[in-house]
């Protein structure tokens, strides 16, 4: 097995004037989950595309498997299992038939794996594409990628349009497959299930990769906004020294201020009194970045700096 799942070297892809993506230099290990986070036209799906040979580089390459991504591409495709960010089906197709098909391009014996991966999500394959909802078709899309048992995996914003409790089976079926060894590369733009489901996080913003980071590390300096209202009026005394608190103000009754790391400290101190609410706000995808890296994108971040958030989608890719 290669030291690296997916190893890219300088991967730069230009649209004429228009940016793609610049020297992005990534890795993702064996048996790992790894996160690829970014708001809207950051980068994530043109990287992915670089990496399935759906396009090519103008410069640098992407080896998967220790494989060319251009060179090897149908040696790669082999392997991996792939959701696009907005999935485009044969309508006419029911599902049973569409993984038939996937199965036969595939070089696959059966569906076997498909139907079980569809009973977890309680995805219908007996109906016509045409006939399914968003939330449905994604689950398909779902089942398509992974009824092979695929090395690796790779899911460019999985979990759009499902409900919850579906999510919450998809989110057990990625726990599953890493305790089986199975490489998973995770495209989103949504910051808690990147927290929730990858060992490690990628940050790309405006074509570059910012940073790599342990989720660990993301947790451990994440940025929240609190406000808390009490029963009683309080003082800025009480809760200025409580470490992590920032721009705290302190209005009669009613207390905010910005928490990095853990909220355990500013909790504790105000279960002392007598607390009517409290009310935690998600910044929006942009201000992570913008706190995170400020308005450049080079550099290193400050070290009190991650918020958590999630934002709108980001392009349009197809199934193959």
């Amino acid at each position: 097995m290669p030291d690296a799942i997916i190893h890219t070297e300088r991967l730069t892809k230009r649209y004429g004037h228009a940016r793609g993506i610049t020297d992005v230099d990534l890795e993702v290990r064996p048996g790992e989950v790894f996160g690829f986070l970014g708001p809207n036209g950051a980068g994530k799906t043109t990287t992915i595309r670089l990496l399935l040979d759906f396009i090519r580089p103008t410069s640098g390459r992407a080896l998967l498997f220790g494989l060319d991504s251009r060179r090897d591409s149908r040696a790669v495709r082999r392997r991996i299992g792939y959701l696009p960010g907005e999935l485009t089906l044969y309508d006419s197709l029911s599902g049973v038939e569409l993984l038939t098909f996937f199965a036969h391009l595939r070089g696959l014996p059966s569906i076997d794996g498909g139907r079980r991966v569809a009973k977890r999500l309680d995805c219908d394959l007996t109906r016509e594409i045409k006939a399914l909802s968003h939330g449905n078709r994604q689950k398909l899309g779902l089942v398509q990628a992974l009824m092979g048992d695929p090395e690796l995996t790779i899911f460019d914003e999985p979990t759009l349009g499902l409900d919850p409790l579906v999510q919450a089976e998809f989110f057990k079926l990625v726990d599953e497959l890493r305790a089986a060894g199975r490489t998973l590369f995770i495209s989103s733009h949504n910051l808690p299930e990147i927290q929730r489901l990858c060992d490690r996080v990628g940050i790309i913003r405006e074509g570059r990769l910012l940073a790599v980071e342990s989720v660990s590390d993301l947790k451990r300096r994440a940025v929240r906004r609190l406000e808390l209202r009490f029963a009683e009026p309080v003082t800025t005394e009480r809760f200025a020294s409580v470490p992590g608190v920032r721009e705290l103000a302190i209005d009669g009754l009613h207390l905010s201020c910005v928490v990095t790391g853990s909220v355990d400290p500013i909790l504790r101190a105000a279960l002392e009194l007598r607390v009517e609410d409290v009310i935690s706000h998600e910044p929006s995808l942009e201000e992570i970045f913008l706190a995170f890296y400020g308005n450049g994108v080079s550099g290193g971040p400050p070290p009190d700096a991650v918020p958590t958030a999630g934002a709108p989608a980001e392009e349009v890719s197809h199934a193959a």
